[in-house]
């Protein structure tokens, strides 16, 4: 299925960023530059032994095809709703001290931070695991797609998940094509 989107596509995106924080919590889908020191500054507590910071950034490649750029868009209050559920989730299942989920949206160039996931705990290996959980599940249930765009202007939509192709962007005249055949 193609979607309609011209190469020159630009998401909709919110104009500020959109937040919920609790004394633990602290989500958020930003169309501003992520911060990884907020997040860690948010986390941070004395009766945490451990800090784990994961910052993912926007690669230069996908199966082997030069990206150029990269743009996130979503469904912010069912995305938010999502994130908070995971990061509520991961404070008990870890027994964390606290949790940050900060996700960009919109242009998200090459080498810059796309996602910023930060946890501590009393303990690391608590935290640790944590942390990669955190990251899988909101890549795994966060209702937050991309367009990644590649060297010659072509671009494919993709869940925000890691593996799979996309599906081309096209004009409407492919898309009547293949619905033809």
């Amino acid at each position: 299925m193609s979607t309609t989107e011209p190469s020159t596509y630009t998401p909709d995106i919110p104009s500020k960023p959109v937040t919920k924080t609790t004394p633990s919590i602290h989500v958020e889908l930003t169309p501003n530059a992520l911060n990884p020191s907020t997040a860690t500054a948010f986390v941070r507590s004395p009766s945490a032994g451990a800090t784990v910071l994961f910052i993912g950034t926007t690669r230069d490649s996908f199966n082997n095809l030069p990206v150029s750029s990269l743009a996130y868009t979503s469904y912010p209050p069912l995305a938010m709703n999502t994130l908070y559920a995971i990061a509520t989730s991961m404070l008990t299942k870890h027994e964390l001290t606290k949790i940050a989920i900060v996700h960009k949206l919109g242009e998200c160039p090459i080498g810059e931070e796309s996602i910023v996931i930060a946890v501590s705990a009393p303990h690391r290996q608590a935290a640790w695991r944590a942390g990669e959980e955190a990251l899988e599940e909101t890549k795994k249930r966060a209702e937050i797609w991309k367009l990644e765009r590649f060297e010659g202007g072509e671009g494919v939509w993709r869940a925000n998940r890691d593996g799979a192709m996309g599906t081309k962007v096209g004009s409407e005249e492919e898309k009547v094509k293949e619905e033809n055949k």
